[in-house]
């Protein structure tokens, strides 16, 4: 039956919280949608969960497309499950941790890629039984440091996680491409438009990923797009074109005196030269490994590349004390005849500098640069990685002569080739037809529906409120009653409304409590529900209904005869 507004458990609000500093933040606390108990940790109310549901029914709908199978596994899980594959240690502070009243460690897991290795290799015993795809909406938790954004970033929160067990690389692709089309319909269905992006898979793990991002000045992360060819990374992988260096002979390596001189920008200013001809030294711990990296002057060092680039588990950048405990000299350091008092680094340097002839760079002494620099004649180094960071501007890696732009994202969903990362690690076998033991190709996919909820609301609201798509609008028509409590006539008229969209299969919110007209009209723009019907005193007279669209500018008249044909064509259009 319709669901009226004067016993709705929950209640809208003229302003927003003073912390809510995004759009869909503001609009669903005002719209009474969320609660917040305690820092990234909300209550959905009602209405939300209606929508919320929806967002569930969608998922199910193209997972199971997809071939997936539904299950539900624990969110608490023994420590030891995360210990064989390394990620108790990956996810580190962010893991939640629990002790049971035998002492026992167990985690509130954040993902359950470990769980569904151990289903595999409890049940599945041999090719015949592969391909395997399988996945769960539900609870995930994470200690964030700073939940910000209402549901962008939250501690506690619910995704649809999904895993597929392969036999070989092509079986593989075929269970990846059947996941990546059934995001692609989710966000269609759900109105958000996303963009697929390559993407770091982070504490996942795996060898390459893909994130589907809403483009929003709100969003955390930053994507690197070519608007020439298409190309689309999330920064924290993206690549570029460095340019080909100058041709150049290799010339005799000089000492030049440089006062005062500790920055790049000064450097080149100094000596009249581009920041592109110098070499910026970088100092970083990884995993308590002093880590010296040089990178052509006019780039930036991509931290994130260069944990991956080591395999480090975490990394930092050095303080000023580290850097002078070990002898190097900030500001004129250079891996040219580099001494340390402490352990030795690891030196790494960028693509760009191999080729680079005669840079200058620091002297290791103070006030002191060297020109004419060159790698393998006068220095070499442990490792050649792209550390990069790629910037707006920067030339796209695909020689399309097109340019790089930066803009801001909000993450939805993410999709990881995991290969055998957790399989080899967990000892997840099969038998494949040769008789021999082999583990399976792994798969991981995560949507987040706490975020896909709130970037509905971020890309469908105007300065009214509130405009639900139809596919996940809470309810599919709300009624606004004048005069009800006046009125007899318009006390019927409510109870047939309700009653024929009800039976017709329309769903029904309906506002029957005791005030202004403004205030219910404003409420009704605020919770943007697709249809609004106004039924009152002057329109009964007619015989008619007021019908209007949530994001038309003008309202209708409909007979109350036609009025249930009317609310289908208008869901419909």
């Amino acid at each position: 039956m319709a669901q009226r507004m004067s016993t709705l458990f929950g209640r809208t609000l003229r302003e927003a919280p003073a912390e809510a500093e995004t759009a869909n933040h503001q609009l669903a606390l005002r719209a009474g949608l969320i609660t917040q108990l305690a820092a990234g940790v909300y209550s959905y109310m009602p209405l939300a969960w209606r929508s919320f549901r929806k967002i569930e029914q969608v998922i199910r709908e193209e997972m199971e497309r997809a071939g997936a199978q539904e299950l539900h596994m624990p969110a608490i899980q023994p420590l030891e499950l995360w210990q064989e594959t390394g990620r108790d240690r990956a996810y580190g502070p962010v893991l939640f941790r629990l002790l049971d009243r035998r002492e026992r460690e167990h985690v509130l897991a954040p993902t359950h890629e470990e769980a569904a290795t151990d289903l595999f290799r409890k049940t599945v015993q041999s090719y015949r039984e592969l391909p395997q795809r399988v996945y769960q909406i539900q609870t995930k938790f994470r200690d964030e440091p700073r939940a910000r954004g209402g549901l962008i970033r939250v501690r506690e929160f619910t995704m649809k996680d999904a895993y597929s067990f392969d036999a070989d690389d092509d079986a593989f692709q075929r269970s990846y491409d059947a996941m990546a089309e059934a995001y692609t319909a989710v966000f269609a269905r759900c109105g958000i438009p996303v963009i697929p992006v390559q993407a770091d898979s982070g504490a996942i793990g795996g060898k390459q990923s893909q994130e589907f991002v809403f483009l929003s000045t709100i969003g955390e992360d930053t994507v690197c797009l070519c608007p020439s060819c298409g190309y689309a990374a999330n920064q924290e992988r993206a690549e570029f074109a460095r340019g080909a260096p100058p041709k150049e002979a290799p010339l005799e390596r000089e000492a030049v005196e440089t006062p005062g001189i500790t920055t790049i920008a000064e450097l080149a200013r100094f000596l009249d030269v581009p920041e592109s001809a110098t070499a910026k030294a970088t100092f970083f711990m990884a995993d308590q490994t002093p880590i010296f990296a040089v990178i052509r002057g006019d780039l930036d060092v991509n931290e994130l590349k260069l944990q991956n680039a080591l395999g480090a588990g975490e990394i930092r950048a050095m303080t000023g004390e580290e850097v002078a405990a070990l002898g190097w000299v900030a500001g004129s350091a250079s891996p040219v005849g580099l001494q340390t008092r402490g352990p030795a680094p690891r030196i790494v340097a960028d693509i760009s500098i191999p080729d680079a002839p005669n840079l200058i760079a620091g002297g290791n002494l103070p006030d002191v640069h060297l020109r004419n620099v060159n790698h393998g004649r006068d220095w070499s180094v442990d490792q050649i990685e792209d550390i990069g960071l790629a910037r707006e501007g920067d030339p796209c890696p695909n020689d399309c002569e097109g340019r790089i732009e930066i803009h801001r994202g909000i993450e939805l969903g993410h999709i990881f080739r995991l290969g055998t990362r957790y399989s080899s690690a967990m000892d997840a076998y099969f038998t494949a037809a040769d008789g021999t033991r082999r583990v399976p190709i792994m798969g991981s996919y995560g949507i987040g529906l706490d975020r896909i909820f709130a970037a509905t609301i971020e890309s469908n609201h105007d300065d009214a409120g509130i405009v639900w798509p139809k596919a996940l609008a809470p309810y599919d028509v709300h009624i606004v009653a004048i005069g009800l409590e006046k009125d007899e006539a318009v006390a019927a008229a409510l109870e047939r409304v309700e009653g024929d969209l009800e039976e017709a299969g329309i769903s029904v919110l309906s506002d029957d409590r005791e005030e202004r007209p403004g205030v219910k009209f404003n409420d009704a723009d605020l919770l943007g529900m697709p249809i609004r019907l106004t039924v009152s005193t002057r329109n009964l007279k007619q015989d008619a209904v007021e019908l209007k669209l949530r994001d038309a500018a003008e309202a209708e008249l409909v007979p109350l005869d036609g009025l249930v044909e009317a609310v289908r064509a208008a869901l419909a259009g």
